[in-house]
């Protein structure tokens, strides 16, 4: 049986590609199970330094798989269950240290939305297109969304997302600030990306993921004592000492001016 969330690893990079292309890669019950325990198991290790979500076949994510739900024979408590299971995962990810990156292609919809989200840096292709539709058939919005969303765009927008059948192209969901920026090839970017970050100080671009992250649901003081907190903690580190000994040694050694003066 074909894994609904391929995990693969290189070195440091761990991929997770979401991997049902003929449902748009929608995610039923036991997608949602593998999503939680891949990303507890991700976010455990400590040999993980960035994350990239992509998606096999057309689309990144149709969100919920309403097929599936409406065949099972599931009741709304099934639904709340199932909810909670795919929250933990996004929960896991959103809060960890590691900086995660999305290729996005094609369809963005629903719940797919939050889970693009839970990358901190979307990279989408020209053609990729994105809209709720939550409300177009009676259901309410999930997998982050309500939070995530309006967070990404503001509330304002976020609501006429939500309450308007609006699907906004890659353009626009570049202006409103839903993706980071465009791309040709959105893999091939996000995977230049992620080894960026595995080429620089990885810890410190995660520890600023997560203060970013957090800093949006504390208060701003408890904010400011994990910033102080943070970079003491990274200042004592060999990478950190070594990186700032190099930048403080360029920042005073004298240039060719200097020299002739």
């Amino acid at each position: 049986m074909t894994a609904s969330i391929i995990h693969t690893r290189d070195g440091a990079l761990a991929r997770l590609t979401f991997n049902r292309p003929a449902s748009l890669n929608a995610m039923g019950f036991e997608m949602g199970t593998l999503w939680r325990d891949l990303a507890h198991e991700i976010t455990a290790d400590p040999t993980v330094g960035a994350v990239v979500l992509d998606a096999a076949g057309p689309a990144f994510c149709a969100g919920g798989d309403v097929v599936e739900m409406a065949s099972s024979g599931s009741g709304g408590e099934d639904i709340t269950a199932m909810a909670h299971i795919i929250h933990d995962g996004i929960r896991t990810f959103v809060e960890s240290d590691i900086p995660i990156v999305a290729a996005v292609q094609g369809a963005v919809a629903g719940g797919g939305l939050g889970l693009m989200l839970t990358a901190d840096y979307v990279v989408a292709g020209p053609r990729a297109r994105f809209v709720s539709k939550y409300a177009n058939i009676g259901l309410t919005p999930d997998l982050g969304v309500s939070t995530l969303l309006p967070a990404a765009i503001g509330q304002t927008r976020a609501l006429r997302m939500l309450l308007d059948d609006v699907t906004i192209d890659a353009p626009t969901a570049l202006e409103w600030g839903l993706i980071t920026e465009i791309a040709d090839d959105p893999g091939a970017r996000a995977a230049e990306l992620a080894r960026f970050w595995l080429g620089g100080a990885t810890a410190a671009f995660g520890q600023a993921k997560r203060l970013v992250r957090a800093g949006a649901r504390r208060a701003f003081a408890d904010n400011l004592d994990d910033e102080a907190r943070t970079i003491g903690a990274r200042f004592d580190t060999p990478q950190a000492k070594a990186r700032v000994a190099a930048f403080a040694a360029a920042s005073t050694s004298p240039t060719p001016d200097k020299e002739r003066a």
